[in-house]
C-alpha cells in the first residue's frame, strides 16, 4: 500500500471515529441525565424496570454522564487522549451488561438500542488505542 492510501484510509477512520464519539457522546449524556437527575417517582412512571432497580440507576447515569465527557473531551482537547479509548472499554462494559439485563427481563427489543451502542463503542476503544490514536498536546 503506498503512503497516500495509507493516509486516506487514516483520514477516513479519524472522521469516522470522531462522527461516533460525538453520537455517543449525545446518546450517553441525555441517557445518563435522564438516569442520574430524574426524580425516581418520575422514573417508575415511564421506566418501571429502571426505576426497580433503585440507586443502582444512579449510579449507572453517573458512569454514563462519564463515559460521555470521556468520550470527546480528552481528545477533544488532546489532554491524556488515551482516556477517550478507556471510556469506550468502560461504556462497552455498561452495554454488555445492559443487554444482559434486557434478555434477563425478556426485553429482546430493549437489548438492540445498547447492542449498538456496545458496539460503536466498542469501535472507538479499538480505533483510539489502534486505528487512529489521538496524539497528546505537546
Amino acid at each position: 500500500m503506498s503512503d497516500t492510501t495509507v493516509a486516506k484510509q487514516s483520514k477516513g477512520l479519524n472522521i469516522a471515529l470522531w462522527v461516533v464519539q460525538v453520537l455517543l457522546a449525545v446518546a450517553f449524556g441525555m441517557a445518563g441525565s435522564m438516569k442520574a437527575f430524574t426524580p425516581m417517582d418520575e422514573l417508575a412512571k415511564k421506566m418501571p424496570d429502571l426505576a426497580a432497580m433503585g440507586g443502582l440507576v444512579r449510579f449507572i447515569g453517573f458512569s454514563e454522564l462519564a463515559g460521555a465527557i470521556g468520550i470527546l473531551l480528552p481528545a477533544l482537547t488532546r489532554i491524556l487522549p488515551i482516556l477517550t479509548p478507556a471510556a469506550g472499554v468502560g461504556l462497552t462494559v455498561v452495554m454488555v451488561l445492559a443487554v444482559g439485563s434486557h434478555v434477563k427481563a425478556g426485553d429482546i427489543g430493549g437489548s438492540v438500542p445498547a447492542l449498538v451502542l456496545g458496539c460503536l463503542a466498542a469501535f472507538v476503544a479499538w480505533g483510539r488505542f489502534r486505528g487512529a490514536p489521538i496524539t497528546p498536546r505537546g
